[in-house]
């Protein structure tokens, strides 16, 4: 049985995925947001909800660049999707904070930022570097383990639990038909797409986006596209709900606007397996005590791993098919951040047919140079 057709047809559910299906549909397009259900590994599910600048883009300026246009477009992408969902993502952008427990970690926190910024064509972004002292002035509740710090103005967090279900809610009501529990078997092409489900039914689409995660590296190769991705274990702590006493988002560490304290900074190369482990709990929750005392005291009342989407230098994809135009695939580790990048840029771009030519830094053929 063959659905209805669309005009675009979404290959996954997340944060990439319902951000690009919500930008798409305000134009009047029919969209079909397919999801294979929550049993598959889902990178969303576990995010740390930051919307962050900082250690961007080392090494590759456009991504630099990309990061930091997302963040400045993202007040306004959270107030559309507030509107269309009717519900709050608690964005807060009050800068953030990367703390330092070493001489050693203080050291590498300053050259990256200086690095970042000193890159030929890199839009530079003000970031301050913070003794001890200073630190203790603006988070009175560090402990004395924390030597200094970076900070930068332009950084923040939102709810991400919300954040999710706001994307999916702002669809929907743009008139997104919203399809879970459909696995994608493959994805034939003549004239239209035509995708066939691994319950035997099928949909067609004029275009199509995949942004699978990490299931884009098998979906790929059905559209002409090769894009090596492969999973990054990181683990989360959730504590019980405290009274405020961190106005600010620290890279690792961050209180949200409901009250409790996530905890979050391993990146563990453990294939699929997406089990949490007591080691790596240890250390985070070792290295948040040591930054804030009071936390010593408080209870985990929940924890996770989730599977990072990697591709082989860490910076997204994304692509049009030269095989099958209309064919896009879009794919990136920092779903959160560059939503708003990805609704207000990439999205208008796909429905234009073409990617602006600064996205063509991240199409798989840097993978593919040969060494001189």
């Amino acid at each position: 049985m063959t659905q209805r057709p669309f005009d675009f047809a979404i290959i996954g559910a997340g944060l990439v995925g319902s951000a690009m299906a919500h930008a798409i549909s305000k134009g009047g397009h029919r969209v079909g947001l397919f999801d294979e259900g929550d049993h598959p590994y889902r990178a969303s599910s576990g995010n740390f909800a930051l919307v962050w600048l900082q250690g961007k883009g080392l090494g590759m300026t456009p991504y630099a660049n990309w990061s930091r246009e997302s963040v400045d477009l993202w007040r306004e992408f959270a107030d559309d999707v507030e509107e269309d969902a009717r519900m709050d993502v608690a964005l807060r952008q009050p800068g953030g904070f990367q703390l330092a427990l070493s001489d050693m970690e203080m050291e590498r926190l300053c050259s990256t930022a200086g690095a970042i910024n000193a890159q030929p064509g890199v839009t530079r972004y003000g970031y301050e570097v913070l003794d001890a002292d200073e630190v203790r002035r603006r988070l009175p509740a560090v402990g004395p383990g924390v030597i200094g710090a970076t900070y930068c103005s332009l950084d923040g967090h939102v709810n991400a639990l919300r954040l999710y279900q706001a994307l999916h809610r702002a669809a929907i009501a743009r008139g997104v038909e919203y399809i879970p529990r459909h696995r994608v078997e493959r994805i034939e092409h003549s004239g239209a797409f035509r995708v066939v489900f691994a319950d035997g039914t099928a949909s067609t689409a004029e275009r199509i986006v995949l942004a699978a995660g990490l299931d884009n590296a098998r979906l790929a190769p059905m559209v002409g596209l090769d894009v090596p991705v492969r999973p990054q274990r990181g683990q989360i702590l959730v504590t019980e709900k405290v009274p405020p006493f961190l106005s600010y988002p620290v890279s690792t560490l961050r209180q949200t606007d409901e009250g409790s304290v996530m905890l979050g900074d391993s990146q563990e190369e453990a294939g699929f397996d997406d089990q949490v482990g007591p080691g790596i709990m240890s250390v985070l929750a070792d290295r948040a005590v040591r930054m804030f005392p009071a936390l010593g005291s408080v209870n985990v009342v929940r924890s996770w791993a989730c599977l990072r989407v990697l591709s082989r230098d860490g910076y997204p994809i994304y692509e049009q098919s030269p095989c099958f135009p209309g064919a896009f695939v879009a794919t990136c580790h920092s779903g959160v951040t560059l939503a708003a990048a990805h609704a207000r840029i990439l999205a208008p771009a796909i429905i234009a047919g073409t990617l602006p030519d600064r996205l063509k830094a991240f199409e798989t053929g840097r993978f593919h140079v040969s060494a001189q």
